[in-house]
């Protein structure tokens, strides 16, 4: 197999040379002829039935073939034989505990995750039962029911680790879905260490510019087949636009990846320092749950970062106020960087209980590092927290 930094400019694009093309090819067809209805009835059938592909695509919300591109190229960076693209992450992650319900409904949950994966598991509004549990106490929970266990690693927004393979031993025969939009493939590929399930927010690192909303599945054939009946039945394909972009973006995953990182080591450490900063939580300083991962199941610390500001609430947004160079917006993994504030913004919808179980506090601030200059970002991070001081003087 290639290496990462190969496939991610080569995937997807094996057939070019038989087109005639140098870029992807965009399909914004709606609807396909149907000049052989044997044909036709026979393709019906089998994507509906949640074939990747058939004789013709029949009709857009079944199948079309700029998502199917970057579905192959997506399931080629993480290992496994198919990937299931959806209008976004959270409609990928509803797809799966759609399936989830039809297998036993009942799911394990390890906190902390995304705000609104969170939000959409405690509510029981898929028709499953979602339990919260520590990483280590899957093996006790386990029911005769339990359909899936769901983990993210690095988690959002503390960036603790969770051990990917004590949790598949764990969880037994029980499938065990991986959020890994915080790793990527360049940095972690669950399936090698048996997860049933690779899921992506693509909106973050994989399209990478801030332009794409869109998420993905990675995992078997045969369990890609249930999630695809799913995904005709409810309308959430990608947009081919969006597909299209996604595989731009991809060529350059690596690259943008090792840069971001390079420099968010470099920020975590001058915020170590910083007077105005309490904590870093960052796996590359050791300051998260199971840091000595990184190395192990991580092939480096990431891009991602969260830091507790001395003085709380306040100054977390006296920092968004006056930044300027760094984006104060949700969302992660462009090329530019972004600062939030999960406890109001991504994790609002959290309940408070759980929020302070996992450190989500009022004076927590997430930091996702671009690849600009490094010292460019610094100085515009360190300006904001010493206006924040003086703001809070004042």
């Amino acid at each position: 197999m290639s290496r990462i930094e190969t496939l991610a400019v080569h995937a997807g694009r094996e057939d070019f040379a038989e087109l005639g093309v140098h870029a992807p090819p965009i399909d914004l067809s709606t609807t396909y002829p149907v000049r052989d209805l044997d044909e036709g009835t026979a393709s019906f059938d089998a994507l509906v039935g949640g074939a990747a592909s058939a004789g013709n695509s029949i009709y857009a919300r079944l199948h079309n073939p700029t998502v199917d591109r970057v579905e192959k190229a997506i399931a080629r960076l993480e290992g496994t034989e198919a990937c299931v693209g959806y209008g976004s992450g959270m409609a990928a992650l509803t797809a799966m505990l759609m399936d989830a319900r039809s297998r036993g409904g009942h799911v394990l949950v390890v906190r902390p995750l995304y705000g609104t994966s969170d939000h959409l598991l405690a509510s029981g509004l898929c028709g499953i039962e979602a339990e919260f549990v520590d990483a280590g106490e899957i093996a006790l929970r386990k029911r005769a029911d339990t359909a899936l266990v769901i983990i993210e690693t690095p988690a959002n927004p503390t960036l603790d680790l969770v051990d990917i393979r004590a949790v598949v031993a764990a969880a037994g025969h029980v499938p065990v879905l991986v959020d890994s939009t915080f790793a990527t493939p360049v940095l972690q590929n669950p399936a090698e260490l048996g997860a049933a399930y690779v899921m992506h927010s693509a909106t973050k690192f994989l399209g990478g510019h801030g332009d794409v909303i869109a998420g993905v599945v990675c995992c078997s054939e045969e369990r890609a087949k249930p999630l695809r009946v799913v995904r005709a039945a409810t309308g959430a394909l990608m947009h081919p636009l969006g597909a299209y972009l996604l595989h731009r973006g991809l060529a350059t995953l690596a690259l943008r990846v090792e840069r971001a990182q390079a420099n968010a080591e470099d920020i975590a450490r001058r915020l170590a320092a910083h007077p105005a900063v309490a904590k870093v939580f960052y796996p590359g300083l050791g300051t998260t749950r199971n840091a000595h991962l990184v190395g192990e199941q991580m092939r480096g610390p990431g891009a991602l970062m969260a830091f507790e500001m001395a003085e709380g609430y306040g100054a977390a947004a006296a920092v968004m106020a006056h930044v300027g160079l760094i984006t104060p917006a949700v969302s992660l993994g462009s090329v530019d960087s972004l600062i939030q504030h999960p406890s109001g913004l991504t994790h609002r919808v959290v309940s408070e209980a759980a929020k302070t179980a996992t450190g989500i506090t009022p004076g927590l601030l997430r930091l996702s590092v671009g690849i600009e200059a490094v010292d460019d970002i610094w100085a515009d991070l360190d300006q904001a927290m010493r206006r924040a001081g003086m703001s809070q003087v004042a």
